[in-house]
């Protein structure tokens, strides 16, 4: 969910208790209509409204699944898409009454969300997931192969390296396939619902605030998402763990890897998580000395604090094509993603991408 207004999250309605499986440039969405909205192999999907067109393909307001079936039964309306279940009117609407929805997208390196408000209730909701690991893992195949071929006694090739500029804007296959598929699902979701507006989560983490935070203003810092960006990084980046101990499920402490009483500064790169044990045994000793007995783990531990966050990498680097792309379709509203986990957790809601 992206912030703005508190949604309503009604009880979904469909009464259809059949699977369907939807593949768009050979990536897979999961679907199920049942009662209750379950996850299924990392997809979710819920659909609490029924969408439609007129005869001339023009959406309109989406309705229940109790008026659908009505119209179905009475021959006025036929099913013109079962994902996302779509039907189509037998009539044309001269001057319908429409009332605008807002489609709210959290982008993810594996996973994208997307969620359909009317009148700040969800009535469609969807877990995409990408196909960007599988993509590279093909890439990286063939690149073995030809580099193999390369070094046979075959006939000698002239060396082409004038044909290899990139162009302006290019991003990798695995990435590139991201921005395209939510493209796809946006242009889909348009097509059969009328909406006016798009809100799209750019960032993840603002990485600028958190390695310089002199960079911005006292009211950010202390304002009610103080802390939040750092708190979210981190958990990602060290598995939502204890980094001493490997503890889970329990509270976690930021925890200054160099003690800020030596010197530590508020980097990113100097922060890791710690369990309220672990914490208090370090105390504000060097970490050498905290782990002399583990030199294992002090290595692990220096190498991944200076390593970026691949996720977080794979996000940023596809943002701005991603935004640049919507704004063609609809005007784009755009927030962060500790500003969505804010309002998750500030609403009760579960982790999950579509919410």
């Amino acid at each position: 969910m992206i912030p703005g207004g508190d949604l309503q999250l009604p009880a979904l309605s469909l009464t259809i208790k059949t699977k369907a499986k939807c593949v768009v440039g050979k990536t897979q969405a999961i679907t199920t209509w049942p009662r209750k909205t379950l996850p299924i192999r990392g997809a979710l999907k819920m659909q609490n409204y029924v969408f439609v067109i007129d005869t001339n393909k023009r959406p309109l307001n989406p309705i229940s699944p109790k008026k659908a079936r009505r119209l179905l039964d009475k021959g006025k309306a036929a099913v013109f898409r079962m994902y996302p279940f779509t039907i189509i009117l037998k009539t044309a609407i001269s001057s319908p009454t429409i009332s605008p929805c807002q489609i709210k997208i959290d982008p993810g390196s594996k996973f994208t969300g997307f969620a359909l408000v009317q009148d700040n209730q969800v009535i469609w909701a969807m877990e995409l997931e990408h196909r960007g690991g599988l993509i590279k893992k093909k890439l990286e195949s063939r690149k073995a192969v030809r580099r193999g071929r390369r070094n046979r006694n075959t006939r000698y090739r002239k060396p082409r390296f004038l044909n290899r500029k990139r162009p302006e804007g290019w991003l990798a296959p695995s990435n590139e396939h991201r921005v395209l598929t939510i493209q796809t699902w946006v242009k889909r979701v348009i097509k059969f619902c009328p909406v006016n507006e798009i809100w799209v989560e750019r960032v993840k983490f603002d990485t600028q605030k958190m390695q310089n935070p002199e960079v911005s203003s006292v009211e950010y810092q202390q304002g009610e998402l103080a802390g939040y960006e750092v708190r979210e990084y981190l958990l990602e980046k060290w598995g939502r763990e204890c980094t001493y101990c490997g503890k889970q499920n329990v509270p976690l402490q930021v925890e200054h890897i160099h003690p800020k009483s030596r010197g530590g500064s508020n980097r990113v790169s100097n922060l890791c998580l710690a369990c309220e044990k672990c914490n208090q045994r370090k105390g504000n000793k060097p970490i050498e000395e905290f782990l002399k007995k583990k030199p294992s783990l002090l290595q692990k531990i220096k190498t991944k604090a200076l390593s970026p966050l691949r996720d977080a990498a794979a996000v940023n680097t596809t943002r701005n094509k991603l935004v640049r792309i919507l704004r063609e379709m609809k005007p784009v509203v755009t927030g962060t993603g500790a500003q969505t986990k804010y309002n998750r957790t500030k609403l009760g809601l579960p982790k999950q991408h579509a919410y």
